[in-house]
């Protein structure tokens, strides 16, 4: 990372739409400013697990642990600079090709990301359990209870979030993150929130 672009870190779990669509705007916005993102994984597995919800959504949180799992193996054996390649990979066949996280798009995954398809075994052990709680519990502390996914941090300010759909792209990605770093900015910010009104979409 060169010295004159600011770090921008982010937590994501691929399982999330919407922690998706953001971190593609992050990727529109380090081609127009310099930034320098920083890919961290969080949980919805470990952030809803005590919690009462539908059973739709438990079996779908059931699945998370898979790949999240994946992420923190394949951080531990390269290091953190692959999990941005990784996350896309997965990312692509999660949101897009709509395929389920098995064995079969995991290791698809890491392949395409330049890694060890073996680490797909991971997903089904609970040996990187820890670790996936650490590093979630690392995105949570920085912005605080009762958020989910995605976490950024610029400027040492997180926030939860943006939550936007469709994907904001050129100038349209500036002007947002403009706003970010405003409210980043801004002693005593802590909020600004409406209801959503439409489904993520990628495009």
């Amino acid at each position: 990372m060169t010295q004159d672009r600011t770090p921008v870190d982010f937590w994501f779990d691929p399982l999330c739409p919407w922690a998706w669509i953001t971190s593609r705007w992050i990727h529109e916005v380090a081609a127009l400013r310099p930034i320098e993102p920083r890919w961290h994984v969080m949980s919805l597995s470990v952030l809803n697990e005590d919690k009462d919800v539908p059973e739709q959504y438990r079996q779908m949180i059931a699945e998370g642990w898979g790949p999240v799992r994946v992420c923190i193996a394949a951080e531990q054996k390269y290091g953190s600079q692959v999990l941005g390649d990784l996350y896309t990979e997965l990312g692509v066949r999660r949101h897009h090709q709509r395929l389920p996280f098995n064995r079969e798009t995991i290791e698809a995954a890491l392949t395409a990301a330049g890694l060890d398809p073996e680490l797909a075994a991971a997903a089904d052990s609970t040996e990187y359990d820890d670790a996936v709680r650490a590093s979630h519990k690392d995105g949570i502390d920085r912005v605080g209870q009762e958020v989910g996914t995605p976490v950024i941090e610029v400027n040492d300010v997180a926030f939860f979030g943006p939550v936007v759909t469709p994907i904001p792209r050129g100038e349209e990605a500036v002007k947002l993150w403009d706003g970010v770093l405003a409210v980043a900015g801004t002693k005593g910010f802590f909020e600004l929130k409406r209801t959503r009104t439409a489904d993520p979409s990628f495009t």
